[in-house]
């Protein structure tokens, strides 16, 4: 007598051969692939037996034709490579894993338009919501319309450019004037701002609360301290080469992100400045530095499961207005604060 389980059926198997091969019926083995109750131990285990032999797999399409659910979300950053972007990936990531959803992950770079290019073809796919960090100047208006068709969409780290929708962001200003307020301790009176082009935003939420520290600290702010650059090397030298040859030089300078932070370093070193440092953003390999440098840092970690968790309500179901979650940051001293400039003869 032949055996009928020695030989899986030709073709791809389906639901069908997994019922015909466990002896059960086909709403028996629906139940045990979504996951469902109401079936006994023994149909269980010989559904996942059948599933096993015959190499079965969900039909994921199909199951998105039944229930409506691709059980795919989208994440949209600009840089991929940014280790802040990564971590934020990484906490959705995990969130999504637990809930046995696929991510789809898609690196839009600093363009606009390409910004723009690539949430429209993110959105090309049958996703059940979208997690976007994008692009300041990108006008995300189209979005609208798929919120009106039903896909939550939250944003991260900076509010969108024609849209109202929930977003979750860090208190970048009382971040700044943390900054400054260690600073301002250290025995600090005439601090400069070195902030970023790119990500308008936070760098202007940055730079107001560099005022509004400096304003708590009774300390003047003189316009020639506070410029605006990008994260070059050569731009920041120049930069630096303006400040520390006017009559009254900076004694300390707060950055508004790690990029800034990094080049300014960089470019100190060229010019044979050690200035106490701040930097908003905490970087990999800070604290080996000589001396280590003092951070202002947020959680990527954490903005990211907040976002996951935000969209995972709206994908429940959740109703009502925009959210606007505001995260905290935290500064971690390690020395450069402290140190006290050094003569370079400019």
């Amino acid at each position: 007598m032949s055996d009928r389980k020695s030989t899986p059926p030709p073709g791809r198997p389906t639901m069908k051969d997994v019922a015909t091969r466990a002896g059960v019926g086909l709403s028996t083995v629906s139940r045990v692939v979504s996951g469902k109750g109401g079936v006994t131990r023994d149909k269980v285990r010989a559904v996942e037996r059948a599933i096993r032999d015959l190499g079965y797999s969900r039909n994921e399409f199909a199951h998105t034709l039944r229930t409506g659910s691709a059980r795919t979300i989208g994440v949209v950053v600009t840089r991929i490579s940014d280790p802040f972007y990564s971590v934020f990936v990484g906490a959705i990531e995990k969130r999504a894993q637990e809930r046995d959803l696929l991510v789809l992950v898609a690196s839009a770079g600093d363009d606009a338009r390409e910004n723009e290019r690539v949430l429209r073809r993110m959105l090309g796919r049958r996703l059940d919501g979208l997690i976007v960090i994008s692009h300041e100047e990108a006008d995300l208006s189209f979005l609208q319309t798929e919120r009106d068709a039903g896909t939550p969409i939250v944003f991260a780290d900076r509010p969108p450019h024609g849209l109202k929708a929930d977003l979750v962001v860090v208190d970048n200003r009382r971040g700044a004037a943390d900054a400054v307020e260690h600073l301002a301790a250290a025995g600090h009176t005439r601090i400069a701002c070195i902030a970023h082009v790119a990500g308008q935003f936070t760098s202007e939420e940055r730079q107001r609360g560099f005022a509004e520290g400096m304003r708590a600290a009774s300390l003047p702010t003189p316009p020639e301290l506070t410029v605006v650059v990008e994260d070059e090397v050569d731009v920041c030298v120049e930069a630096l080469r303006e400040m520390f040859s006017l009559p009254e030089p900076p004694t300390a300078l707060f950055t508004t992100n790690s990029r800034t932070t990094k080049a300014v370093l960089k470019a100190s070193r060229l010019l044979g400045l050690q200035p106490a440092l701040v930097g908003f953003d905490d970087f990999e390999l800070a604290d080996l530095l000589s001396p280590a440098i003092t951070t202002i840092a947020q959680d990527p970690w954490a903005i990211g499961e907040a976002a996951a968790d935000l969209l995972f309500e709206r994908i429940a179901g959740l109703i009502g207005p925009e959210r606007r979650i505001v995260l905290g940051t935290r500064i971690i001293e390690r020395g450069s604060g402290e140190i006290a400039p050094r003569s370079s003869g400019l």
